[in-house]
């Protein structure tokens, strides 16, 4: 077979040399060129299409995430993006990865051979990834409110597992004040590559006042689910913010997972429900671990649990769903590979009937909606 041709942009010529020799080493990739800077990687891509891209994000004359932009809009490609770890460069991956990027990689140290050996690892298993996913032409991210889409009849989603039915408008209600600790529903959204977009196509749509929390674990380093719980919060009718340990659940709030941590969450003595954060071995090879995540709300059965599995690689959340499904949980959805960027944990959870739904990324918010306001 032949090797997957991979295009190489970065502003510095000792970083691109470092890339370019890393990805040779495995030999199902060839570098069939580079580039110094955004402009300079738009026309290569026109030009010699290849089956992925590595982009760096500050460059002269166009940066990365301007390339990107215009990569995408004109000939998408599977771009994996270089990122430094500072808090800003952190914001800027999560913007790329919510633009088209199909995942990202810390920039090599370049002084450390340990260093450079987790890089290489990471950039072969994400290029694997990478040259396998299916590009679409690039859609901005629906942002509509939520309450006028409940008003009007959704797209019908590509399998719906309980009824072949198309999704039917709830009776938009009063939710439960925000920021309230009293509440009967709770959802949980599990997600890996591709999930920022996805977390920001769902989330950013559920309306204020939502009466139940929402508990996300991304795979993602520390510093970067600092980010993305910023980013959201920017975006969203409801608040978004990075869990603390021992943070007490509340209404119209996301919690996201730290990086390095699982999640769990607990009912204290006085019958509160907080977030306890463990440094335990990772589950699967991800800490934090959806399936963690999901175990630890199995034994709230007085909740009306709604558990969400979207786009990512592997299968992190499959069982723990399966669990919640056989305990009698409220609704479990699955993102359906017409909308997955990866079609990996989702897929797991259909093949084992986990899912009661599958739905498109767009359909997600609407039926949670469905479910906490009726």
């Amino acid at each position: 077979m032949a090797p997957y041709n991979i295009l190489v942009v970065d502003d510095s010529v000792f970083m691109r040399k470092i890339i370019s020799d890393l990805i040779s080493e495995n030999p199902q990739y060839q570098i069939i060129g580079t580039a110094k800077n955004g402009q300079e990687a738009i026309e290569q891509v026109k030009l010699l299409r290849p089956d992925a891209v590595t982009m760096d994000i500050e460059m002269p004359v166009m940066n990365g995430l301007d390339a990107l932009q215009r990569i995408m809009a004109e000939h998408p490609t599977p771009i994996i993006m270089l990122s430094s770890l500072t808090e800003e460069g952190a914001s800027e991956t999560i913007k790329a990865l919510e633009w088209g990027a199909v995942d990202f990689i810390r920039k090599p140290s370049g002084s450390i051979s340990l260093d450079l050996y987790k890089v290489k690892q990471l950039l072969h298993e994400k290029l694997h990834m990478a040259v396998r996913t299916k590009m679409r032409s690039f859609q901005p991210v629906q942002q509509k409110p939520l309450l006028s889409r409940l008003n009007t009849t959704p797209t019908p989603p590509i399998i719906e597992k309980s009824k072949a039915s198309v999704l039917k408008p709830p009776d938009v209600k009063a939710g439960a004040a925000e920021g309230s600790t009293h509440f009967n529903h709770l959802v949980a959204i599990g997600t890996s590559t591709g999930g920022p977009r996805a977390l920001h196509q769902v989330i950013s749509n559920i309306p204020a006042g939502f009466p139940a929390p929402i508990l996300i674990v991304q795979h993602m380093p520390p510093n970067f689910t600092k980010s993305l719980a910023q980013r959201l919060n920017d975006i969203s009718q409801i608040k978004v913010v990075e869990a603390a340990e021992g943070d007490v659940l509340q209404t119209a709030t996301a919690y996201v997972a730290p990086g390095g941590w699982h999640m769990i969450a607990y009912k204290d003595s006085n019958k509160t429900y907080k977030i306890r954060l463990t440094k335990e071995d990772p589950r699967s090879g991800h800490r934090p671990s959806v399936d963690v995540m999901f175990e630890s709300l199995l034994g709230m059965s007085e909740l009306k649990r709604h558990i969400v599995l979207m786009t990512g690689m592997g299968s992190d959340g499959a069982k723990g769903m399966l669990s919640l499904k056989q305990s009698g949980v409220a609704t479990t959805i699955a993102e359906s590979e017409e909308t997955c960027v990866v079609y990996g944990m989702p897929r797991a959870a259909v093949e084992m009937q986990a899912a009661m739904h599958v739905l498109p990324q767009q359909d997600i918010a609407v039926r949670l909606a469905q479910c906490v306001l009726n």
